[in-house]
């Protein structure tokens, strides 16, 4: 490297200079002579007194590394030059832009007449290389050397300060130096206050500023941007557009952010129609936030021309157009650009695989993410940032590997808040809420997170899964505490909480103090009266939302059509079906048909349901047949029945559910052999039945009950409570139904199978140990069987008390011997 760097002059000979032990051994000197031609090596006949030859600014500029850097410090100290300050001082920032503080420090104390240039480069150095508290203790140590700070020394420090205390001691010094109204100086202050949030203070330093630079309008509106300040950022940014001061692309790419969190896609068009007039469009900066811009609001087609016109594009660039259409639902895209990305030379960085690990999960390849897994660790980046580890544990959860995604959690060391909640819903969204609740549990436990809004919106879907009213309602107060209420999510988190727990009125309550902006707490109210068969309450509050000016959207109308289906009201739910699509121009899912089918079929309309399925547009999903074989129990409809399990065993022939369901209906038939033949075939292919279990919140304690449990401590006490139910309710003319027996049993061991059902010993438990007269809430993982129906409806009569019972498909209300579906489930 150094030949070409020294011309054809001798080198001179040092006799008494000192070197540094740190940039001169025998080594290097001898690497640095032996890169030398032949040619052009000194002869003993030559001066090495002569060293006009040497281009000293061509050395620093080809050193590229910290080898040849510390080359050329060996030559430079050979030929004598290191005594100059300013060359010192050039070797203090050539190590410095390589990395190596501590070649810096080293440099730095060798100097001995350091004047403010050196002290400004040492200050800038340890900025740069991550090392703010070093940089602030530099400027004292430089004051009390007695040199006189300028304008270069406090930008980079008013950068490094990490303490608000030390950003207003240097303040005072600045006024004290007079330099206050420098625009680089200014311009410093006003980042500084931004980012303590003081947002006073740096705007009065900007509006007294006597004169202002792009700098200066781009560090306000930086300010404003990167503390959630987006009305503010706009403002100044019109004031900026009345002074007659155009945008740069630094202003473009800092207020396009603004505008998507805004959701004001006309500020951003017209920010497009700006950038296309001046000339932008290809510079790099503006390229990428526009990608990321239009990537906000579903424009993904938007995003690829930006980043098609990109005359040269960076990391940046790659990892903006992967996570467009990664955040936009398409990963197959995703990956391919991750592909191409590599192609074209480019390594991926830690956000890179954020957004691929998103794109895997998304794409439900399993083979992927252990590809995915193993790069990482390669590399070491679990233990370099806690935010790829929540990536690929996000990545495990969303795939259904909760295993591995738990064992990854339990290894990263300095896990965030963003790690417990990532955790906590990764079991919330596989159905184990009671797992869910013990990671939360631990998070509680730790000292150093605390919960925060994405916390609460994981773990009280997880209470309202499993009816933990008790649970759920202290996570409320705590709610209360942080004054997140009034947050959009949290609030309807909240609603379906109590909404799910069986307290409707106060799931009212709640509806009424969160803001109803948006279509999320109406779909929520009105599903949760909807399983509670409030149906033309749920209607009415749907003509009431038209009226607030809140449009609804799709899953609007999976709630209304629920609500009109668990109320029997056919007419209105396929109105709700015809304006969904000709007004509002929704085009109906496999979920909206799903629902559509479940209506008719729940009504009795069981041809019209199966009509509705053969004239879908979409190919029927086992949600669409599965209601329609649902529809066929209720109704003991079997030859419809097998129809609708036929296809379903094509679609979804790992799901035991539906083996049951059929199952039940030859058994209701009476048909035996058919219930030998189905349970043969589910056994043949290594499906078990889920058992059934109700649980019942007591005393801080969740007890769940399985059918014919005789294990619990109370069992003796719970059968000889169900007895005498039982026979005050055969006095009163309850007759048991044993059609819902579906075994081939003698007719006294099916009554004592319909007592045992886990639902009736729940509610005997809840009667043992609760006062007389006070609610019973029981939550049952499958649906209620009829004669339990039948048997609750006496004994909340019997008892005088209010029975809750949720299971998997709505609520039942139960007072005074009647329930609150209407016997229409």
């Amino acid at each position: 490297m150094l030949r070409l760097l020294i011309g054809g002059r001798s080198l001179p000979n040092c006799k008494s200079n000192y070197i540094p032990k740190h940039t001169l051994s025998s080594q290097c000197l001898h690497t640095s002579y032996s890169l030398v031609p032949n040619y052009i090596q000194p002869s003993s006949n030559e001066s090495w007194s002569n060293d006009r030859g040497i281009d000293v600014d061509l050395l620093f500029h080809s050193s590229t590394n910290i080898h040849i850097a510390k080359c050329v410090h060996a030559l430079l100290v050979v030929l004598g030059k290191v005594q100059s300050l300013f060359i010192s001082t050039r070797l203090l920032n050539l190590y410095s832009n390589l990395g190596s503080i501590s070649l810096c420090q080293q440099t730095f104390d060798e100097i001995s007449n350091k004047d403010v240039y050196t002290w400004n480069s040492i200050i800038s150095a340890y900025v740069r290389n991550g090392i703010p508290s070093d940089a602030v203790n530099c400027l004292y140590k430089m004051l009390k050397s007695e040199i006189k700070p300028d304008f270069y020394t406090f930008p980079p420090v008013l950068k490094a300060c990490r303490a608000l205390n030390d950003g207003v001691r240097i303040h005072a010094l600045i006024l004290k130096t007079g330099l206050e109204w420098d625009v680089f100086v200014a311009a410093s202050l006003v980042h500084m206050y931004c980012r303590f949030g003081l947002f006073d203070a740096a705007y009065q330093i900007f509006e007294n500023m006597p004169f202002r630079d792009m700098g200066c309008w781009n560090a306000i509106i930086s300010g404003f941007c990167q503390n959630g300040k987006g009305e503010k950022a706009l403002e100044v940014l019109h004031e900026m557009r009345l002074e007659g001061i155009k945008m740069d692309s630094v202003t473009v790419s800092t207020i396009l952010p603004v505008c998507a969190q805004m959701d004001d896609m006309v500020q951003g068009r017209l920010t497009h129609l700006y950038v296309v007039k001046h000339g932008l469009e290809s510079d790099l900066f503006v390229g990428n936030a526009f990608i990321n811009f239009y990537a906000k609001f579903g424009e993904v087609e938007h995003a690829q021309k930006f980043f098609d016109n990109l005359v040269m594009r960076d990391l940046v660039s790659w990892n903006s157009i992967i996570a467009a259409y990664e955040q936009n639902n398409n990963p197959d895209c995703a990956l391919n650009f991750f592909y191409e990305m590599q192609m074209n030379g480019f390594k991926p960085d830690l956000l890179t695989l954020v957004s691929v690990a998103s794109s895997i999960a998304q794409s439900r390849d399993s083979q992927s993410s252990r590809c995915v897994h193993g790069f990482i660790v390669r590399r070491c980046w679990f233990e370099k940032d806690v935010i790829i580890g929540n990536a690929v544990v996000d990545m495990y959860a969303k795939l259904g590997d909760v295993d591995s995604a738990r064992k990854l959690f339990d290894r990263i060391r300095l896990k965030d808040v963003v790690s417990w909640n990532t955790m906590i819903t990764g079991y919330g969204q596989n159905g184990l809420a009671d797992d869910a609740i013990e990671v939360y549990r631990m998070m509680i436990g730790a000292e150093y997170v605390t919960p925060n809004q994405g916390t609460w919106a994981s773990i009280i879907p997880a209470y309202a899964h499993i009816g933990a009213l008790k649970e759920g309602a202290t996570t409320h107060g705590r709610v209360l505490k942080t004054g997140l209420l009034l947050d959009v999510f949290i609030g309807t988190c909240l609603i379906d909480l109590y909404g799910k727990c069986g307290k409707a009125e106060d799931t009212m309550k709640l509806f009424y103090e969160v803001p109803k902006t948006s279509s999320v707490p109406w779909n929520a109210v009105i599903s949760c009266l909807g399983i509670h068969g409030h149906g033309e309450t749920s209607l009415k509050l749907f003509r009431n939302m038209l009226d607030d000016g809140v449009r609804p959207d799709a899953i609007t109308f999976i709630s209304l059509l629920s609500a009109c289906s668990h109320s029997g009201l056919v007419e209105q739910g396929e109105w709700c079906f015809n304006v969904m699509q000709h007004v509002y121009g929704i085009k109906p899912t496999l979920k909206h048909y799903g629902c559509l089918v479940d209506l008719l079929g729940r009504a009795g309309q069981l041809e019209k349901a199966y009509s509705c399925i053969k004239s879908m547009p979409l190919q029927p999903d086992a949600s669409v047949w599965g209601a329609l074989l649902g529809a066929c129990r209720i109704h003991g409809n079997a030859d419809l029945g097998k129809v609708a399990s036929d296809r379903l065993l094509e679609v979804d022939p790992d799901n035991v559910g539906y083996y049951v369901l059929l199952s039940n209906i030859y058994a209701n038939a009476g048909k035996w052999d058919g219930v030998n033949t189905v349970r043969s075939l589910a056994t043949s292919k290594g499906l078990k039945k889920t058992p059934g279990w109700s649980s019942i919140e007591l005393n801080n304690k969740m007890e769940v009950f399985y059918t014919g449990n005789q294990s619990h401590p109370q069992c003796d006490q719970i059968y000889e409570e169900l007895e005498a139910l039982t026979a005050k309710m055969k006095i009163l003319g309850y007759i048991p139904d044993y059609s819902f027996v579906l075994q081939d049993v003698e007719e006294d061991e099916k009554q004592h199978i319909l007592t045992s059902h886990s639902e009736r010993l729940a509610i005997a438990y809840g009667i043992i140990n609760t006062p007389a007269r006070t609610p019973i809430r029981i939550f049952k993982n499958l649906r209620v069987c009829g004669d339990c129906h039948t048997a609750t409806k006496f004994i909340s009569k019997i008892t005088e008390r209010e029975i809750i019972v949720r299971d998997s498909n709505r609520f039942h209300n139960f007072k005074d011997g009647v329930c609150s579906c209407g016997d229409y489930w």
